[in-house]
């Protein structure tokens, strides 16, 4: 919870786009991409080493000696901006070492004006429905971290299961929830907790209470320091070996959390915690103050995260669960290098750079990095949120694949069995063909989500099989409220049975395969596998109907069938399987 700020940034056409500025805790400046942190200056200066709860190891936007103070801005205009960002974080640690390689570099900054507090002089009910009974249930220990809207502190259980135990409690102030959707906001983070709790890389929760003046988040306490903290002591950057063991714990959680219908929104190294000091602890997620609720085939439009880690996407307001898979491809990077992917030395210039620029993959010290490693970054950093890799299916990655780790099951593979059943014979010929021609990386992610579905004595899934699997893998609280949904869409799969051949047609991504470097071989051998097997003569108004375009794509759809046999030519048929749509130049669909 914090504040979000607005810039006007000039767009890729030259038009003027009012975006967030608001870089959060541990957003708030920029090393360049050649200029990592050396593991020099981590070593010898001890404040480095001993970081303090939120901190950041890039520079402040704050003049030396002048602490951060919050913008008076409460909330932002509700047509662009639906959530707040956290406040930036001084970083007094390292900036001053910072600021003389980089020329003192401040990141300019400037609140939008505001409508006031309390949305039309309305009272707000601030009353959550919680228990009351903290100061029975709990004794208030010392304070272990701050943020804009509250704090949080260790506590200890005095009855019940929490009977001398030690926790963390959230605490935020009701004074500074001065509109609906900050209240709402944090009812939404208490509900997400409460429906996700359970998983061994997620953090626990325990408890909700209030009082008059706060509400209170009981939550297990991690005392091992943040992830950011780790990158630090490391000199700034991880060894892949040992970067590898972090993504996929990241990878795993934000699985689970996708699965059951959530986005983080705001992931980053401040929000992973160890569990102990241990060098082989734990990590678990925190802070769902951002999260949401989402369906499959739902887009949100509120621009949310933090400044480095936000995707493309999120700032042309249309996205969903890949984002998070974005900001997992900045963590991946910065473990492997030890800087930013996308930096500027403004926030304005920090968007400019996520929608235009390309990661550098060049300087040191990326020649030493391994091919594989290289792959897996490009594959979750691709500005077309198609392309992305899943969770699960960067679990299956060959830079992170491990025979012994179970995959999890990936919500994509309901999406797209829904969207095959219901796709016409001609289309369904179309992706059989590709299916023959994927390569066993792609066959390797395809068996593991199969196997998942258990299928029956014949090596074939029915609807039963997606509905037990979904089931077996779903919280209670996706139970009752996602489940349903769901697998009402995929109801036609009631009557007939599927074997992994059809699958493996149902259940790929034309777009991600565009994203790999092999689809041009991919998609020859595909097409000579539909050539000898479903191409047929077609005509013009019969693919604008496959395609759902009307007559103004006749001219365009014209070139995409072969003159000598009107048949789909090469060139129609990669066409015809992305599923392009004629309409209006518009950025969020060229990215």
């Amino acid at each position: 919870m914090g504040q979000c700020y607005g810039k006007a940034v000039a767009g890729e056409s030259g038009d003027v786009v009012t975006t967030i500025v608001a870089p959060s805790s541990g957003e708030d400046g920029g090393v360049h991409p050649q200029s990592p942190l050396p593991a020099s200056e981590v070593a010898n200066n001890p404040s480095v080493r001993n970081t303090p709860a939120r901190s950041s190891p890039w520079p402040s936007p704050y003049p030396a000696g002048v602490p951060p103070t919050p913008s008076p801005a409460r909330s932002t205009p509700r047509r662009f901006f639906r959530r707040p960002f956290p406040p930036p974080s001084p970083a007094k640690h390292i900036k001053a070492s910072l600021a003389k390689r980089l020329g003192n570099a401040k990141p300019k900054e400037g609140p939008i004006p505001e409508d006031g507090g309390n949305e039309g002089g309305q009272l707000l009910d601030k009353s959550f429905g919680y228990g009351k009974n903290f100061g029975a249930k709990y004794e208030l220990g010392k304070e272990i971290g701050r943020g804009h809207f509250g704090h949080t502190c260790s506590a200890k259980g005095k009855k019940g299961e929490l009977k001398d135990q030690v926790v963390a409690v959230k605490i935020i102030s009701k004074a500074k929830m001065t509109t609906a959707i900050s209240i709402e906001d944090v009812r939404r983070e208490v509900k997400i907790l409460k429906a996700l709790s359970g998983h061994k890389h997620l953090v626990q929760f325990y408890d909700a209470c209030e009082d008059s003046n706060n509400v209170y988040i009981v939550m297990e306490l991690c005392e091992g320091g943040e992830l950011l903290d780790r990158i630090l002591s490391r000199g700034g950057r991880y060894p892949e070996v040992d970067a590898k063991v972090i993504i996929k714990q990241i990878l795993n959680v934000v699985s689970f959390c996708h699965l059951q219908g959530v986005v983080h929104r705001d992931l980053k190294p401040e929000n992973f915690l160890f569990t102990s000091k241990s060098e082989d602890a734990d990590m678990k997620l925190i802070d769902f103050g951002l999260s949401d609720f989402i369906r499959p085939d739902e887009r949100l439009n509120d621009i949310v995260g933090s400044a480095y880690y936000v995707a493309p996407e999120v700032l042309h307001r249309s996205y969903s669960l890949e984002g998070d898979m974005w900001s997992i491809g900045v963590i991946t990077y910065i473990l492997l290098c030890g800087s930013r992917p996308f930096w500027a030395r403004t926030e304005s210039g920090i968007f400019r750079a996520v929608l235009r620029a390309e990661p550098n993959f060049d300087d040191l010290p990326w020649p030493s990095v391994s091919p594989e490693a290289k792959d897996f970054v490009k594959r979750v950093l691709n500005k077309d949120y198609r392309k992305r890799m899943t969770a699960a299916q960067a679990l299956t990655h060959p830079w992170l694949r491990d025979e012994n780790q179970p995959i999890p099951l990936d919500i994509l593979i309901y999406k797209l069995v829904k969207s095959y059943l219901h796709v016409t014979p001609f289309k369904r010929a179309a992706l059989k063909a590709l299916s023959k021609a994927l390569t066993e990386d792609e066959l390797y992610y395809l068996r593991a989500e199969f196997e998942l579905l258990e299928p029956t004595g014949d090596g074939r899934v029915t609807f039963e099989n997606f509905r037990m699997a979904l089931l077996n893998n779903a919280t209670e609280a996706m139970k009752e409220s996602r489940v349903p949904d769901i697998l009402n869409t995929m109801t036609t799969l009631s009557y007939r049975k599927m074997d992994f051949d059809e699958f493996c047609a149902a259940a790929i991504s034309t777009h991600q395969l565009e994203g790999r470097e092999g689809w041009d071989q991919i998609a020859s051998t595909a097409f000579e596998h539909f050539e000898q097997e479903g191409n047929r003569i077609i005509t013009v108004e019969e693919l604008a109907r496959e395609l759902n375009l009307g007559p103004t794509a006749y001219s365009i759809l014209r070139d995409w069938i072969r003159s000598s046999d009107g048949k789909l030519s090469f060139l129609g048929y990669t066409k015809f399987l992305h599923g392009v749509t004629i309409r209006s130049s518009n950025t969020r669909h060229h990215q």
